[in-house]
């Protein structure tokens, strides 16, 4: 880690002193509490699922760790990064602090995430949806996207939607096609000791997915000073469509307008049964 890097980590970690202790200040002390994480497939919901936790830091022994994203790849260049760092930046988390990330279910960050005093999700979406939704991100949205200049170059949103089906075998940093990304995931649906949800049941089934966060927190060993009521009307609240594109539009099946029949017989053949794996057949 550079000088740069390791100074805002440092600023990132001294706020989170501050906000640990005005929680505690609140709620009582922070040190039975789990460490609440969003873990999710890349464009999924990844933000509104961060939110819901983030509302648990108004009623409970919580706070935001304002720590970046774990994640598996390096962002501006595509590369993965070693596992000591990601272990290294999921140590960072404390009793108590709300992080998020997109992290692949390897045994070595399985054992950290459902170990004791951690309390995990795993957010996923219709994977149809998510090729589309990744390609307005990586065009639209994300210019310092490893391959955003790519996607700009390219003629039309269907050969880029082509793209984000088939990633892109022929560079020397992984970007595979939308099943081999997700496959590292899948692991993540095996285990009991992380609550698995889908993107589109928080559309459908708010309340019921949201009774299913709480109970899932208690479970995990978070004390609720304010009862299940009170709490979930926090995490309602909590939600913030203006802070969560995915969320915003509020819409799903969008494939559906935007696969013609050569691209969904392409996204098939890609896919084969991840769709029904998941649980959308």
């Amino acid at each position: 880690m550079n000088f740069s890097a390791q100074l805002k980590l440092t600023i990132k970690l001294v706020r989170r002193e501050g906000r640990r202790l005005r929680a505690a200040m609140r709620h009582g002390s922070l040190a039975e509490s789990p460490v609440l994480f969003a873990n999710s497939f890349p464009k999924s919901g990844t933000h509104l699922l961060t939110q819901v936790l983030e509302g648990f830091a108004r009623v409970a022994p919580m706070a935001l760790s304002g720590l970046p994203a774990v994640v598996m790849f390096d962002g501006p260049t595509g590369r993965p990064r070693p596992l000591n760092a990601i272990l290294r930046d999921l140590d960072r988390f404390r009793p108590g602090d709300v992080g998020y990330g997109h992290l692949h279910a390897l045994p070595p960050i399985v054992e950290r995430l459902c170990a004791p005093g951690r309390a995990a999700f795993f957010i996923y979406r219709d994977p149809r949806d998510v090729v589309v939704s990744h390609v307005h991100y990586v065009t639209e949205m994300e210019p310092n996207h490893v391959h955003h200049a790519y996607y700009r170059s390219l003629p039309d949103f269907e050969s880029r939607l082509r793209t984000s089906i088939l990633g892109r075998p022929d560079l020397d940093v992984p970007f595979p096609d939308i099943r081999a990304r997700f496959e590292p995931y899948l692991g993540w649906l095996e285990r009991p000791e992380v609550l698995a949800l889908r993107f589109e049941d928080f559309i459908t089934h708010r309340e019921e997915t949201l009774l299913r966060v709480v109970e899932h927190a208690q479970v995990r060993g978070l004390r609720l000073p304010l009862g299940v009521e009170a709490t979930l009307r926090a995490l309602n609240s909590a939600i913030d469509p203006r802070r969560s594109p995915t969320f915003r539009s509020g819409k799903i099946g969008k494939w559906r307008e935007a696969f013609t029949p050569e691209i969904e017989a392409l996204f098939n053949d890609v896919a084969g049964d991840l769709v029904e794996r998941l649980g959308y057949g």
